[in-house]
Parts: C-alpha cells; sequence; structure tokens
C-alpha cells in the first residue's frame, strides 16, 4: 500500500496556531450604516494570514427576530475556531431618532412640557426606550454568549473577541456582562488579532479579558497603529454573500477611511482618544486603489470616514493630493462627503472638493460664539470659518451643509444664543439659506471625556455612575442641558418637534431669534479679556 503524505517544513516564526484556521467575524445588530470596521480588521486578517478561513455576517440587515437563528446557524455550518464580534454604537442619547425612538423629545416632554398628554407620551416613549436600551444591551452580549457556548460544541479551545465603537467607549462597564475570558479590545484591532492568531503576548494591547479589571485610562494609551493598504473587496464579497445589500439600491455612502487619529481636545468628544491623537494618514494610491474596487462594482457615493477629513492646517496638502488623484481618474459622476473642520481648507484645497464632486459636509462648530468655542477647546476660528465657506461657494459649491450646534453647553447665556444666531444667518447668506441645515445637539455626556471630567470635579456626577445608565435620575445628568437655560431650551425644542414639516433644526434657529434676538456678526466673533471670562457653573 502507497501512502503519498506531502510533508511541508514549518516555518516557526510565519507559523500560527491551526485552532484559528477558521475566523467568524460578526457585526452585532445597529442602524445599518456600511461596515467599514470589520470590513477593514477581516481584510487585515486575510492579508497577514492568507491561508485562514474567513466568514463575515452582519446582522445589522436582518430583522430583528432572526439575528440569533441565524448566527446559530452559520457557527454550526462554519464552526469557527474564533469569533470576532464588532458592537458599533449603544445609542443612548441620540439626538434624533434612534431605532426605538427620539429620546431628546421623550426627555423633553417629561421635564418640560406643561401638557399633561404630552407629559405622559413622554413617559410611554421614555419607557419604551429605557425598555429598549437595556434589550439591546442584553440582547448583544447573549450574541455572544450564544455563540461562544455554540461554537464550543465543535472547538472546545474556541476564542471570543469583543470590540467596535460602542465597546471602546463602555469597556470598563461591559467586562461585567461578557463571558470570562473573552478579550474586549479598545481601538484599533488589528495588531491585537494578529498577536492573537500568532499566541504572542497582548499585555501591552489596549485590551483586557472579561473577569479582570482594565488597566488604569487604558483607553488614553496611544494605538500602536498599522500602515493600511487597500481593502480587497474581491476577498470581501467572497467572505460576505450579502455583501450587495449595501450597492445595489445606490443609496448608502460607502465608507472609506483615509486616516485615523484626531489632534483636537474638544471636551465631550471621545474621538480623540479611541482612536488616538497621532494623525496616520494612509497612503493616496492605496485610498485610490481601494475606491476604483469601488467604483467598479458600481458605488458613486464615499463618505470618507476619518474623524476629520482636514484635522490641521499641516494635513491640507494631503487632503490635496488624495483629491488631485481622484480628480486624475475621471470619475465625473461620483460624490463624497465627510467631517470637515472648514477653518483648514485653502483657494486650491475650494477648488478640488467641488472638482471632485463633494456634495455634502458637516462642520461642528458647536455653538456660533467665538467665545464658547474655546471654552470647550474646539480649536475654531470662526472668522476663518466663514471666509473659507465664501471661498468655497466662490468655487461653485452649490449643495448642502450641515452644521453642529449643541446649546446650553459651558456658560451659555441668552447673549451668546444671539451671537449663534447671528452666525448662522450668515451662513446661510453665504450658502443660501435652504442649503444650510442646522443639526441641533445636547451633548450627551460621555465616559473618558474632558466633559466627564468637569462634571465630576463640580459634583454634577458621582465617582461611580454608570455611564450606561438609563434611569431617568442619571439620564437627566448624562443628556447635557444644565442650569437656568435648560427648560426654556427643552420648551423651545418642544415647539419646534411639533412642526410637521420635519425642520426641526431651522425651526428651533426662528424660535431662538424670536425669543432672544440676534446679535451683530462682529459681537459673535468677538472674544472678552480673559477677566471677564469667569465660568458661570464654577460659582457655588
Amino acid at each position: 500500500m502507497n501512502f503519498n503524505f506531502r510533508l511541508k517544513k514549518i516555518n516557526k516564526k510565519n507559523s500560527y496556531r491551526k485552532d484559528y484556521k477558521k475566523i467568524l467575524t460578526v457585526r452585532l445588530p445597529c442602524n445599518p450604516i456600511f461596515p467599514i470596521g470589520p470590513i477593514y480588521l477581516a481584510d487585515h486578517i486575510h492579508k497577514c494570514f492568507p491561508n485562514i478561513e474567513q466568514q463575515f455576517i452582519d446582522l445589522a440587515i436582518i430583522p430583528s427576530n432572526k439575528v440569533s437563528k441565524l448566527l446559530a446557524r452559520k457557527i454550526d455550518q462554519f464552526r469557527p475556531h474564533l469569533i470576532i464580534f464588532s458592537w458599533r454604537d449603544i445609542q443612548i442619547y441620540a439626538p434624533v431618532d434612534g431605532r426605538s425612538g427620539n429620546p431628546l423629545q421623550n426627555s423633553f416632554e417629561v421635564f418640560y412640557s406643561k401638557n399633561i398628554l404630552k407629559k405622559i407620551r413622554g413617559s410611554w416613549g421614555g419607557l419604551k426606550l429605557i425598555a429598549s436600551h437595556y434589550g439591546e444591551i442584553y440582547r448583544n452580549t447573549s450574541l455572544v454568549k450564544m455563540g461562544l457556548n455554540r461554537a464550543k460544541k465543535y472547538n472546545k479551545s474556541v476564542k471570543v473577541i469583543l470590540g467596535g465603537g460602542a465597546v471602546s467607549v463602555f469597556y470598563e462597564q461591559l467586562g461585567n456582562l461578557l463571558p470570562k475570558g473573552t478579550v474586549i479590545s479598545v481601538g484599533e484591532g488589528e495588531n491585537l488579532i494578529e498577536k492573537i492568531i500568532k499566541d504572542d503576548s497582548i499585555e501591552k494591547e489596549r485590551c483586557y479579558l472579561a473577569g479582570q479589571q482594565p488597566r488604569n485610562k487604558l483607553i488614553h494609551e496611544q494605538p500602536s497603529g498599522t500602515i493600511k493598504t487597500a481593502c480587497n473587496y474581491k476577498y470581501i464579497k467572497s467572505i460576505w454573500p450579502e455583501f450587495n445589500w449595501y450597492i445595489e439600491g445606490g443609496d448608502y455612502y460607502v465608507g472609506v477611511q483615509t486616516k485615523r487619529g484626531c489632534p483636537h481636545n474638544c471636551c465631550f468628544c471621545v474621538y480623540t482618544v479611541v482612536e488616538g491623537k497621532q494623525v496616520r494618514v494612509n497612503p493616496v494610491d492605496e485610498v485610490i486603489k481601494e475606491m476604483k474596487q469601488l467604483y467598479d462594482l458600481g458605488v458613486r457615493g464615499f463618505w470618507f470616514t476619518d474623524a476629520q477629513f482636514i484635522p490641521a492646517k499641516k494635513h491640507i496638502e494631503d487632503a490635496k493630493k488624495l483629491l488631485q488623484a481622484i480628480k486624475d481618474q475621471g470619475w465625473d459622476d461620483i460624490n463624497w462627503a465627510a467631517y470637515i473642520r472648514a477653518d483648514n481648507i485653502d483657494a486650491d484645497l475650494a477648488q478640488l472638493m467641488v472638482e471632485t464632486g463633494m456634495s455634502y459636509f458637516e462642520i461642528g462648530i458647536t455653538s456660533g460664539s467665538q467665545e464658547l468655542v474655546r471654552k470647550m477647546r474646539l480649536a475654531y476660528n470662526l472668522k476663518t470659518v466663514l471666509n473659507n465657506c465664501k471661498m468655497l461657494v466662490e468655487s461653485g459649491f452649490k449643495n448642502h451643509v450641515s452644521v453642529n450646534y449643541s446649546f446650553n453647553v459651558f456658560d451659555e447665556t441668552p447673549s451668546t444664543i444671539r451671537q449663534t444666531v447671528a452666525y448662522h444667518r450668515e451662513l446661510e447668506n453665504i450658502f443660501g439659506k435652504g442649503l444650510v441645515d442646522p443639526a441641533i445637539f445636547f451633548i450627551g455626556l460621555q465616559p473618558h471625556t474632558l466633559l466627564e471630567k468637569y462634571a465630576l470635579d463640580h459634583k454634577i456626577l458621582k465617582p461611580n455612575y454608570n455611564p450606561m445608565s438609563m434611569m431617568p435620575w442619571t439620564a437627566r445628568k448624562l443628556l447635557w442641558n444644565p442650569g437656568p437655560l435648560g427648560e426654556k431650551l427643552g420648551r423651545v425644542c418642544l415647539e419646534a418637534f411639533d412642526n410637521k414639516n420635519d425642520e426641526f433644526g431651522k425651526t428651533v434657529i426662528n424660535i431662538l431669534e424670536r425669543e432672544y434676538g440676534k446679535s451683530s456678526l462682529k459681537e459673535s466673533l468677538n472674544v472678552r479679556p480673559l477677566l471677564e471670562r469667569k465660568l458661570v457653573h464654577s460659582e457655588k
């Protein structure tokens, strides 16, 4: 009898545990936004370990009553050795309609409405939101537990990793809700996954094991970073049969990342700690290769998923190189959009933005008062923003702009409200009234931010508070609307919610102008001398 066994010499440096011959990546249920994070992770694994077999399922596009059965069936069929779960968001205080209603409207109806029927409606809506919130947490943690137990039927040593945006923000709280030994990943996961597959030590990675205590200030550690290359979408399609769900209708912007990291210190934003302060720009030719694959698949709408597309003036040239490369491709039928710091634009960049199809962008100035912008550490010069917006219009930009305002931040007064109204009207003068969409946010206080530190220092929050809590006594503090203006602004929003034309933001601005008036633009752009700028809320 002739046996023909093929013997392969094992290179110990490049070998990896056969335990991880099959990896299943699962995007947990959320709003159906193109799943760029887990896709990039699967792509990275394939580039580093091409012999590993992978499958990807996106539970965001599956009816909620079928997600558990689908996951169980996939595990039974695929029998993975490693399961990576991606948890995108925990929508506690979403500023717009979430999956179970509008928390802002419900909260304000309960706290501020004088109409008893609206109070009852807000209370009922709030109860449904609380049930939905805790239900989603229970469902997602149950999916992780079920996935682990199911996979253990086939592979006793199966490992589970949990990462994603929600995990990075609430990693300390989630650790107590997951099976012991689950690897909880904070921020980027590529290097962590590599080390786990190679069976290397993960002690220095931004992670910890459920059942243990995470290192103090783990999220503030800087990510080690990876060299980003173009995602191989031919491969992604082969491991994700439902890929075309996002492509066929043509309604979705498909995410493309051009850089990671944010150098700013905005008081309420958690991006700068999740992604790190060091901005790492992806090679232009790799970004173009990725976009070309998507273009050939029929994609015409691109969303640059960076924390900020142009985070600082030194990155203006990076943006120009990328947009010039896009222009050189001859793609005259694409649209793209991004978060953009409009103070970081020059004439050449403005022209390239228009020529390459920028169809929409968001400005997160938060306030039209330069003084408040400074207090929130946003590093915006509002006068420069106006000048650069004029430059965009002169270059031919004629599309929509979304401007984010968060009223009642530090030291908001009737005077600063008048300044914001004046600033917004000037933006309308520049772009055209119908093209400027004010997005009204009441900041959801998030852990690991300067705003959380401020709230703890001033005993607005207790040191042992639970940031994932939806109990009314906590929720009212975490949905930031403090001080004497809180009730007035709440009632302004309640009046705006009654507008049946779905123009909430514009209605809020109109009501504020009616109630408080409008300052001069000069006053909006002016900053008082330091001695006059005492924090109102620091007074006891």
